[in-house]
């Protein structure tokens, strides 16, 4: 590569001669190889690195060329461009390009880069981007991996890097740290060569910043001898030199502040006091008494990544050093205290640390569990900092795992708190009394944490299937919450656990409602898994059983609420029945019934009195429905006759849900599920009535909410964890308060308290008249005094009135709201009917009571979100459940009747809402009622009457065949008054998607109801309804179901009723004065070309004369309308359906005129610069392209020449080549279709004489006439053979078939199927007959 060499000597821009040859090979390049270096400086990295790689493949199949030569030039010059963004994509496409062309020099690189940038010649405006340049240039050598293999560009390198180094205003420290990073890879030899160049022997500038002293610790690293010959013996830990590496440290955090991590100079230091064994004296005296003496939160953070990243290095003694000292307080505080919008929480990467180093000592237990308990050791006033659920234990070995819930257990029994590091922060020591840090709570928030930590350690362990540690700490939370011990045994170990401070009322709460969650972590489902069909049990029965023995040791084991001789009875019967379920395993049913027997009993232990009756009524339904014989037909379960059992069992459901526990209401919707078959309309309706809004207030259930019970317990502890948090409140919030209160009260004030203030005031002669001043003088101190008591007990009594107003209130605001939330856990128990049982009939009870639901939701002023929960799920359930199921009721011949009564109930109610959403849910449940109906077959269809049905399409006569159940004469009846509704009231609920849709699944009941929507068309209503009946029509008609159910009259007959209407309604076309008016018009038209189509496409035979000339008559009213722009925004979409209508009648749309050049006057010709302001924009004339041939050209032979309209010329055309269509019928320019006669003025003609046919056309000779073509006579044109032609053209059109081409192609020919429109039928029956004659 003989260019490669001769890159040294090369001088880009050296001489003119040079210069031009640059350029002349510039040009030489293709712009894809241009166009590779913009990529390169583009912000998006994937579009960076495929434009390099594309690079480097253009010059590896042009390795020789001159393409290499620019590529390197213009890296370079990337290198120091201005956008600071672009500079380091050109260095990494260097790197690779170097990377990949080994031949390349790197010193012929590396001096092109000092010449092009060179840094004492270059200007004081460029010095940053030149500064720059030689940076990322050195950089580059050094990413292409070549540059530690060159020892001579190494040396230049490390010599123009130190020549940076003196401009650290614009590199900071960069160039110092590319060196290190450069020395780290070199070899030794190179290195030890290096090191005198680059380290000075003095200490002081060594410690006088950090990459100087970065720079030390790797030579202290990877060539000790040559450090120690070139400084002598250096000790960075003494007592001088310690404040220089605090200043160090300090200077190095914040210069790595935004990057969020931690500086490698502070690891090199930690490395090197381990080495040194110097560590407990760089902890104490750097870390601890230095670092954190006054702490900014940069260096605050360089202490905790040097803490995280120190874990794994150090020993067990080491460990206990670090995790009890101040920087761990001081670690602690910053949880408590940092606030996210400021100060980010360092416990996300703090446990990156842990996790990091606990899976890295799997062979240690001792140090992972020396490690976390000494985090969790960190506490607030007995709580500890760390969270309850901390994901860092799922990389504890199993035994540090037993070893950690051992010393949790212990700490529990007997707290040690002088072991914990506990701390208090400032605003604590200020608002905090000495007394209330005591003993007692700081011994109950630890507990409370404690016991919540094991069970997020079990939810863990769950995953992990370690049964062995599952059962103790359930175990342990079993006997703490529901026992205590009366004298220790073997046979039970947690009686031998002492408490050092004993278990108070509170904290037993805590352990009861965390065991309640416990039950709900080991019991994520009630199906019966793969491992309790082998034998084994699931979780709550090894706990009842256990509880069971608990019971029988009454000499060792007291309950803490003792039971009474009837509720041990339950109990015991409860066991009873638990074992004859067991019996009857193998059923999905009792395995449900036992999870409910299960929970229930466990319950027992909490509040005996309140679940003992709930208990006998579940064993006694569970017996019913057990010893009930199973084969019973769906029929007599649906009938009156069923066992109550059901209707028991539904309330204890009801009064389960009550409670607020997510594991009772997985329980209950399981159960719900098994026992829903059985369900019987008294047992719905108790669901019902906890939905229905009329018996809303009634207190039939009584919903409990733990959490106002808890308040007042755990608000002590949260809230004064939260102090900090509450001290940092704005004053303009509590003034906001202040305000709202003054207005609450004196919108609270009331007519009597103002009379009884009057009559206080006139007591004491406070209010006067006239003499007031005087009356006021004459009031005595006393008489003063008497009044300000009187005043005082007045507003006392208003403001105490006020209060319990108030409170009233919000008692009843809470009811509400869990009022609102136990009806949303009622709607489980609907959800499990619909889906387990969509063909039960009782579902059809349902649809009136969610509607109510939704109403009401809709209704409702409040936006609260468990108003909107349950709206969404009501909606959810009825919308999918319900009307979109695949499975529905197939019994209600005993309630057809009721059926079609709801039926148009629900369509009167959808017409009465004031809301179109709420009208399309009552829409949807007639609509899901009348599929219902029609699935439906009655008994004489099933008794087999085969009568014959009278002649009638086929589909008409499967349906009545099928649907006999469906009373369609009463259905339309309902339906005609919703349409009739629809179309003639004003503000109508109901809307066309509706219609559509009970058009699109009912295609019989639209054939009944399409003579009101013809009838609405052209009525007096207004123009929106008319719009809307368009919008119908054109929507349904286009439907295939629809046209199924007629006959080929009686679709004949309506398409002309249809056509007669919309004729009536285009007389006005052109006309409206207002949008409802233009909207009328454009939706007319619509339904015009609509049916148009259907005319075509199905070759009816209809007569629009009448239509063609009331078209015609408006042509000029919508060409001035569009002149004048009135109705712009739908003036040009009007027109343009005006021309599609009378284009299908064969009529083509003129051309609009344009002034030709030659007509300008001269006298009227203006100045060159006049005329090139006037045409800016336009293309000019010599652009503009020529047509090759004339399309609109006539053959000369056969044309001649024709009465023209207007002063239009007659345009003449070459000869054209053999045409496909001999056949030119062309119309005139002002709309008329042209006849047989050759008169010039047969193209005006009345309407209401009958149009004659035109001929057939091409679609490339109508598209002539828009060109601007003169229409010749078609005699002119045509002859004998040619009309027998087009008679046998319309003889096969109007007898064929439907088309089954496509849309396109049918609307290319409506034109060629117009005589069909324009002919009589007799016409057209004789033009069949003469085909069918002629051989």
């Amino acid at each position: 590569m003989a260019e490669m060499k001769n890159l040294e000597t090369a001088e880009p821009g050296s001489s003119g001669g040079a210069t031009q040859a640059d350029r002349h090979g510039l040009l030489e390049h293709s712009r894809e190889f241009l166009d590779f270096f913009w990529d390169i400086a583009k912000p998006e990295q994937e579009t960076r690195l495929q434009a390099t790689e594309k690079l480097l493949q253009y010059l590896r199949t042009r390795p020789e060329g001159s393409e290499m030569k620019y590529a390197l030039k213009r890296l370079i010059t990337g290198l120091g461009v201005g956008r600071e963004a672009a500079r380091p994509c050109y260095s990494l496409a260097l790197a690779q390009l170097l990377q990949s062309f080994e031949d390349i020099p790197l010193c012929s690189i590396l001096k092109q880069i000092q010449e092009k940038y060179e840094l004492q010649k270059v200007k004081k405006a460029m010095m940053r981007p030149a500064l720059f340049a030689n940076l990322f240039g050195v950089l580059a050598l050094f990413q292409s991996g070549r540059l530690v293999k060159d020892r001579e560009a190494l040396m230049k390198s490390v010599r123009l890097l130190q020549i940076l180094s003196h401009h650290y205003n614009h590199l900071q420290g960069q160039p110092m740290k590319v060196l290190v990073d450069i020395l780290t890879e070199v070899p030794e030899a190179m290195f030890e060569e290096i090191l005198p160049k680059v380290l000075r022997g003095d200490l002081k500038v060594v410690l006088g910043s950090p990459k100087h002293l970065e720079l030390f610790l790797l030579a202290q690293r990877r060539v000790p001898a040559k450090l120690k010959s070139l400084m002598g013996a250096v000790d960075l830990f003494t007592e001088e030199n310690i404040p220089s590496l605090v200043n160090v440290l300090k200077m190095a955090a914040m210069l790595v502040k935004k990057e969020q991590k931690l500086p490698e100079l502070a690891l090199g230091l930690l490395q090197l006091a381990l080495k040194e064994n110097k560590f407990p004296q760089f902890w104490k005296e750097v870390v601890e008494q230095e670092l954190l003496k006054k702490p900014s939160w940069p260096t605050s953070y360089l202490c905790f990544r040097l803490l995280g990243a120190a874990l794994p290095l150090l020993s067990e003694e080491q460990l206990q050093l670090v995790m009890r000292g101040e920087l761990i307080r001081h670690f602690g505080e910053h949880i408590v205290v940092a606030k996210p919008p400021n100060q980010f929480k360092f416990v996300p990467e703090m446990s990156v640390y842990v996790s990091t180093f606990l899976e890295g000592c799997q062979d240690d237990p001792g140090r992972q569990l020396a490690v976390l308990v000494a985090f969790s050791s960190i506490t607030n006033q007995g709580l500890p900092v760390m969270p309850t659920f901390w994901r860092v234990t799922r990389f504890l070995s199993p035994e540090a795992l037993r070893s950690y819930v051992a010393w949790l257990w212990d700490m529990f029994l007997q707290p040690r708190l002088d072991s914990l590091v506990d701390f208090s922060t400032a605003n604590q020591k200020k608002t905090q009394d000495a007394s209330v840090n005591v003993p007692e709570r700081c011994v109950f928030r630890l507990r409370k944490w404690i016991i919540h930590r094991l069970v997020s350690l079990v939810d863990q362990l769950h995953l992990e299937k370690d049964e062995d540690l599952i059962e103790q700490v359930a175990r342990f939370c079993l006997f703490h919450a529901f026992f205590k011990t009366k004298k220790a045994t073997g046979q039970i170990p947690e009686t031998k656990q002492h408490f050092s401070f004993p278990l108070d009322g509170r904290t037993r709460e805590v352990i009861v409602s965390t065991f309640f969650s416990l039950l709900q972590t080991l019991n994520p489902k009630f199906k019966q898994t793969a491992d309790q069909s082998e034998g084994a049990k699931p979780w709550t029965y090894r706990l009842v059983k256990l509880a069971d023995m608990l019971l029988n040791h009454s000499r060792n084991v007291v309950v803490v609420t003792p039971f009474t001789a009837q509720q041990r009875q339950a109990w015991n019967q409860m066991m009873d029945t638990l074992k004859e379920l067991e019996a009857r395993s193998s059923e999905i049913k009792a395995t449900a019934f036992q999870h409910l027997l299960l929970l229930v009993g466990l319950h027992l232990f909490k509040s005996p009195a309140e679940i003992y009756d709930l208990l006998n009524d579940i064993q006694t339904c569970i017996k019913k429905s057990v010893e009930q014989k199973p084969r019973r037909s769906r029929s007599r379960a649906n009938t009156s006759q069923e066992p109550p059992w059901v209707e028991v069992m539904v309330e204890i459901l009801l009064s389960l849900l009550a409670q607020p526990s997510h594991l009772i209401r997985q329980v209950a919707r399981n159960v719900f599920g098994h026992i829903c078959s059985h369900l019987t309309p008294r047992a719905l309706q108790l669901i019902l009535a906890v939905l229905n809004p009329e018996t809303e207030e009634d207190d039939n259930v009584v919903v409990t909410d733990d959490s106002s019970e808890k308040q007042p317990k755990e608000t002590e502890d949260e809230g004064e964890d939260s102090e900090d948090s509450k001290d940092s409140k704005s004053e303009g919030e509590s003034e906001d308060e202040e305000e709202s209160e003054e207005e609450e009260r004196d919108g609270d004030v009331d007519p009597g308290f103002r009379q009884q203030l009057m009559a206080v005031l006139q007591a004491g002669k406070a209010l006067g008249g006239v003499d007031s001043e005087d009356d006021e003088e004459e009031l005595g101190d006393e008489a003063m005094l008497a009044l300000d008591q009187n005043l005082a007990s007045l507003f006392a009594e208003q403001k105490l009135r006020i209060q319990a107003r108030r409170e009233e209130k919000n008692k009843l605001q809470k009811e509400k709201i869990l009022r609102r939330d136990f009806q949303i856990r009622v709607l489980d128990l609907i959800e499990v009917l619909v889906t387990k049982q969509p063909e039960n009939p009782l579902v059809l009870e349902l649809l009136e009571p969610l509607l109510n639901i939704i109403q009401r939701s809709m209704r409702s002023s409040g936006t609260t979100k468990q108003e909107q929960d349950l709206l969404h799920k009501t909606a959810r359930i009825f919308m999918h459940d319900v009307c979109r199921a695949r499975h529905y009721c197939h019994n209600v011949e005993h309630c057809t009747e009721a059926l079609h009564t709801q039926v148009e109930r629900l369509v009167q109610q959808a017409g009465r809402q004031a809301d179109s959403s709420v009208a399309l849910y009552y829409f949807n449940a007639s609509l899901y009622l009348l599929r219902v109906l029609k699935g439906n077959i009655s008994k004489s269809h099933q008794q087999g009457d085969n009568t014959e049905l009278e002649p009638m399409d086929q589909e008409l006569s499967h349906q009545a065949q099928t649907a006999n159940c469906l009373d369609l004469s009463f259905v339309t009846l309902v339906y005609s008054e919703a349409l009739s509704s629809f179309l003639t009231k004003r503000n109508s609920p109901l809307t066309v998607p509706m219609f559509l849709s009970l058009f699109s699944r009912y295609p019989v009941i639209c054939k009944n109801l399409l003579p009101i929507l013809v009838q609405h068309v052209a009525g007096p209503s207004q123009p929106r309804r008319k719009v809307q009946a368009c919008l119908l029509l054109q929507k349904t008609l286009s439907a295939r179901e629809l046209r199924v159910c007629f006959e080929d009259p009686e679709w004949e007959q309506l398409i002309s009723q249809v056509l007669a209407k919309v004729t009536q309604t285009l007389r006005t076309l052109g006309e409206a004065q207002s949008k409802s008016e233009h909207q009328k018009e454009l939706s007319s038209l619509e339904l015009l070309n609509t049916v148009f189509k259907i005319i075509n496409h199905e070759k009816l035979s209809v007569d629009v004369t009448t239509l063609l000339g009331v078209l015609q008559s408006q042509q000029q009213k919508l060409q001035q309308s569009l002149q004048q722009g009135n109705h712009s925004s739908g003036s040009s979409r009007l027109y343009d359906l005006y021309w599609q209508a009378m284009k299908m009648l064969g009529i083509q749309r003129p051309k609009l005129e344009k002034k030709d050049d030659k007509d300008v006057v001269p006298s009227d010709i203006q100045s060159p610069v006049s005329m090139k302001r006037k045409k800016k924009g336009f293309l000019p004339e010599t652009k503009k392209r020529k047509k090759r041939k004339a399309e609109d050209a006539v053959p000369q032979q056969d044309a001649m020449p024709v009465a023209t309209s207007g002063d239009q010329p007659p345009s003449t055309g070459k000869k054209r080549k053999k045409m496909k269509a001999q056949v030119v019928a062309q119309t005139q320019l002002n709309g008329t279709p042209a006849t047989k006669s050759p008169a010039p003025d047969s193209a005006t003609q009345s309407p209401s004489t009958p149009a004659k046919t035109p001929k057939l056309q091409k679609k490339k000779e109508q598209l002539s006439q828009v060109n601007g073509a003169t229409p010749v006579s078609p005699t002119q044109l045509s002859g004998k053979k040619q009309r027998r032609k087009s008679l046998a053209q319309k003889g096969v059109l109007s007898k064929s078939p439907q088309s089954a081409l496509p849309r396109k192609k049918s609307r290319l020919s409506l034109v060629s199927r117009s005589p069909s429109l324009l002919q009589s039928g007799t016409k057209r029956k004789k033009m069949a007959r003469r085909k069918e004659q002629t051989p």
